[in-house]
């Protein structure tokens, strides 16, 4: 049997260091995901879904329960992971291309290896803001910028040190409609190319839906999963999928699953 990618065994988590009984934002979290997967996470507010994501990444150690990832038991936190939030977050005073860069510039080890590779890494950032449909605006500000253009710009700052998982928190929730859906697609072909793991947590069913290999659906807090959803959809999908039978059905799925939990 494959070993998980990632692997929560047991997992609870309060945020108050006297406390170890409780209460916690999340409870008895137990999950795999395999090499390469991509899962969605979804629930009410305030469920404990950006904990579960700080848990992932090792910004917070579980008080309970243990985190192993891609076969390493999870201490702090992670070189090998990216994120990217509902914010961009890009530096006013820094360009597209500046902006992707930053990480290398700040985080060890990549610090020490983009001082002596720095025109290979400009190469790499190049190719991933061509990647994202933003070739042309290299040397643009964030201001000239869309949200929907800064939002692919911050994905790439996520991706350009080439991690091996990808962790998302609402990254399209403040984008209109049409801006979403082409974002979807940006990162479905970046996934099927580089096959990083992905986790991403969204308020939106159909987003869920449509990217995932995996929905977990989240309890009222404490959080805990309580309800876990394969999505057997064919792939490559495209956004004509989320006009069938088979899709509306399982986003159906979900909500009662969702309006059950916010009912208990």
């Amino acid at each position: 049997m494959t070993t998980p990618f990632i692997q929560f065994q047991n997992v609870s988590h309060t945020y108050d260091k006297t406390a170890i009984n409780g209460p916690f934002a999340v409870e008895e979290i137990n999950l795999d995901v395999k090499e390469g997967g991509f899962v969605s996470i979804v629930g009410p507010s305030g469920c404990g879904k950006s904990t579960f994501m700080k848990l992932t990444t090792g910004l917070e150690k579980p008080t309970r329960g243990s985190i192993m990832i891609d076969n390493r038991p999870v201490t702090g936190p992670l070189s090998i992971s990216g994120m990217a939030f509902q914010a961009p977050t890009l530096l006013p005073w820094r360009t597209t291309l500046e902006n992707v860069l930053l990480p290398l510039e700040i985080v060890e080890p990549f610090r020490s290896e983009f001082r002596t590779k720095k025109d290979e890494f400009i190469v790499l950032a190049k190719s991933l803001i061509e990647s994202v449909g933003l070739k042309g605006y290299e040397d643009k500000l964030p201001y000239q910028l869309s949200g929907g253009m800064q939002q692919r710009a911050s994905i790439c700052r996520a991706l350009i040190h080439q991690p091996k998982m990808l962790l998302l928190d609402e990254p399209f929730g403040a984008l209109d409609a049409f801006t979403r859906e082409e974002l979807w697609n940006i990162l479905r072909d970046l996934w099927a190319a580089q096959k990083f793991n992905v986790i991403l947590v969204t308020h939106d069913l159909r987003e869920a839906v449509y990217l995932a290999d995996i929905v977990y659906v989240m309890s009222k807090r404490p959080g805990k999963i309580v309800h876990r959803r394969e999505i057997d959809l064919p792939r490559p999908r495209d956004l004509e999928t989320t006009y069938t039978e088979a899709f509306t059905s399982i986003v159906h799925e979900l909500r009662a699953h969702i309006g059950r939990v916010r009912e208990e």
